[in-house]
């Protein structure tokens, strides 16, 4: 068995043209996230699933693997998913999806999600997913819809997840409500063995992910199980120019 990190990276962004070859820095962002990926402990590979042949040069050129997958995908996850059928991974292989837009990524991060997907498989009644949340830090409001909330259940798998605030304040004590009473922020990295990610793949969409427009509802509406693992803090990815120039000061701070 490998653990295989594969980071879909996408040319285009609505907000933020190009945004993976953003390179102030002196790096391409995506460079940024590949070089985080990698200090992870517990993976062999890192791979960019690239659309377009400018995001394979970048990576090529500071010596990181790319391969080239369609420009037809609806999702990363899709595109994760022919990137595991390229690279012939094996059934039992375990597949991480790393956003390319989170140049900040903890590899600690990685490590506790692929643990968490063991985990889960072996005590959680057979999740098929493992994931991340954590605690809302000073500032982030936890009603803004682009900050997806997970409420677990009492074993560590998802019971839901939504851009609502949940679970919800029925006697308006939120200010009272600490990370214990199951207020928590979904980050979006994912781990499957690639099996399911194949599986994952051929599910119909459902209609809370449709409502929602969150893709992990998905597994929950047809029966499987996501083990998330909670971690004191998570980095936020760039969609914005300001969150991308943030960054530059950050990183040459």
């Amino acid at each position: 068995m490998s653990v295989v990190v594969i980071i879909p990276a996408r040319l285009g962004s609505t907000r933020l043209p190009g945004k993976v070859l953003l390179d102030r820095t002196g790096k391409p962002l995506i460079r940024h996230v590949w070089e985080a990926a990698a200090k992870a402990g517990s993976i062999k590979r890192v791979v960019v699933a690239a659309d377009d042949v400018r995001v394979l040069d970048a990576v090529l050129a500071f010596g990181g693997e790319a391969i080239m997958t369609g420009t037809h995908h609806a999702n990363g996850t899709s595109r994760l998913a022919e990137a595991a059928q390229i690279l012939r991974l094996e059934p039992e292989d375990i597949v991480v999806n790393v956003q390319g837009d989170e140049p900040e990524l903890e590899p600690g991060a990685i490590d506790d999600a692929v643990a968490a997907l063991i985990a889960g498989e072996q005590t959680r009644g057979g999740c098929s997913v493992g994931t991340i949340a954590v605690p809302f830090a000073a500032g982030q409001d936890p009603g803004d819809p682009a900050l997806v909330k997970v409420v677990r259940a009492q074993d560590g798998s998802a019971m839901y997840f939504s851009r609502s605030v949940i679970p919800h304040d029925r006697d308006g004590h939120r200010s009272r409500v600490s990370p214990a009473d199951g207020l928590l922020r979904h980050v979006g990295l994912y781990v499957y063995r690639r099996m399911f990610l194949e599986r994952y793949v051929s599910l119909p969409p459902t209609p809370a992910e449709r409502v929602e427009q969150l893709e992990q509802l998905r597994v929950l509406e047809h029966g499987y199980r996501i083990a998330v693992a909670v971690r004191d803090r998570a980095a936020i990815g760039i969609d914005t120019p300001e969150q991308y120039d943030a960054f530059v000061a950050r990183w040459r701070a």
